[in-house]
């Protein structure tokens, strides 16, 4: 080795030590990017196993569309695991292949097959109060007859009333005020777009009184069983119609609306347990119950019916509490229900006035399964989504 003046190192010394402490520099910063692209990976990986695990997060919800459920019942997985994208082909190549599996499979297990979780059937929750189809008719008088005359012509996309998916509409006529005297179509048995192009005549009626009335349809659900089921509703003014000619008009469905107020409220939770194939109904109180006796009480209980495919298969039902808008019942009713037919199924939850001179009288219903309303519906997908945990909620009566 060479040296200069008084031992110090030559240039080239000087460039070789240089060298070695770059080198070492580079090494060590490459190892603290290497750990913290690790660490960032691990991240990234523990967030997509959380969006699994919570199914209500907002995230979850958004990425269960991922599975399909065709008409077989056969669950499709289409799409990518969730939490990924489709250029993270890098990052999965790092995740360990059975955790990958796992997360699959807990995707693929049959709870989540049978919970309507897709966007779509979210929006057509959220839409299903303001959508009540719509409805075709005519209008027009003669003058010579004195007679008014009313076209039912036809429906279009009325909401499924029934547990088989699908309605049995027929229209009621008035001319308000007169609620007494009305006239109705035939019932078009399972069919949400029907036709029924039937006329009716309301004879010797002066156009005088007929300006004064409003035409009110009301489209209802036939029910062979129980009171039928208000679908919408439509009123127009006869004033403000051409009636020298018949006039054809599209009317969007309106909620019914129900002059006897609110029927009440009541709380009860739902608990399924796979492994059991049981759902446990628990009735725990009601609240602002309608009076239904003439001394402005009630004497409530409730009936809880299991149907299977438009069928009843087993009831259940609480004791009665005398005279009591606000009964706490805190009763609970097993039903066995197979995993394969949750899809068909529906809990029928009436709350009754028990009357001892005379027929009982129904306060309201709850229909609960994955094809109600909106909130029976939350209800079902939180049940599914949560096994073996009750999970409670308030329920609006209804007719």
């Amino acid at each position: 080795m060479r040296h200069g003046p008084r031992g110090a190192p030559t240039r080239d010394v000087l460039l070789v030590s240089a060298i070695i402490t770059i080198s070492l520099s580079v090494t060590v910063v490459l190892c603290g990017l290497c750990h913290w692209c690790q660490r960032k990976l691990g991240k990234r990986y523990k967030n997509s196993l959380e969006t699994v695990g919570t199914p209500d997060s907002g995230r979850g919800r958004s990425e269960k569309k991922a599975i399909k459920l065709p008409a077989g019942g056969k669950a499709v997985d289409t799409a990518l695991v969730p939490g990924q994208t489709p250029h993270d082909e890098s990052d999965r190549r790092t995740e360990p292949r059975s955790s990958v599996s796992d997360l699959v499979n807990s995707l693929t297990s049959e709870m989540l097959m049978l919970s309507p979780g897709s966007e779509e059937d979210e929006a057509h929750e959220g839409c299903s109060r303001e959508n009540l189809g719509r409805i075709q008719f005519s209008v027009g008088y003669n003058f010579q007859e004195s007679t008014l005359t009313v076209k039912i012509l036809k429906a279009q996309e009325l909401p499924a009333k029934d547990f088989s998916g699908t309605s049995d509409p027929f229209v009621k006529i008035y001319l308000l005020p007169d609620k007494k005297h009305k006239l109705e179509t035939k019932v078009k048995r399972k069919n949400l777009n029907p036709h029924w192009n039937e006329t009716f005549l309301f004879e010797g009626f002066p156009y005088e009184k007929v300006v004064q009335r409003v035409l009110y349809l009301q489209v209802l659900d036939y029910d062979r069983f129980s009171r039928n089921d208000p679908i919408g509703e439509v009123s127009i003014p006869l004033n403000k119609v051409d009636l020298t000619q018949m006039q054809t008009f599209w009317k969007d469905l309106k909620p019914c609306s129900d002059g006897s107020g609110s029927r009440g409220e009541l709380l009860l939770s739902l608990c399924y347990n796979p492994s059991a194939n049981s759902i446990i109904v628990n009735i725990i109180k009601a609240r602002n119950l309608k009076a239904m006796d003439i001394g402005g009480t009630s004497d409530p209980y409730v009936k809880v019916w299991l149907m299977y495919k438009d069928k009843r298969v087993e009831k259940k039902k609480t004791v009665t509490m005398k005279r009591n808008l606000n009964p706490i019942f805190n009763e609970s009713f097993a039903f066995d229900i197979p995993t394969e037919k949750l899809r068909e199924t529906t809990i029928v939850i009436t709350v009754m006035d028990k009357d001892r001179l005379s027929r009982n009288d129904v306060i309201g219903k709850i229909y609960l399964s994955w094809k109600s309303g909106p909130g029976e519906v939350r209800h079902w997908k939180d049940m599914i989504a949560r096994p073996r945990q009750p999970v409670a909620q308030w329920h609006q009566l209804k007719a």
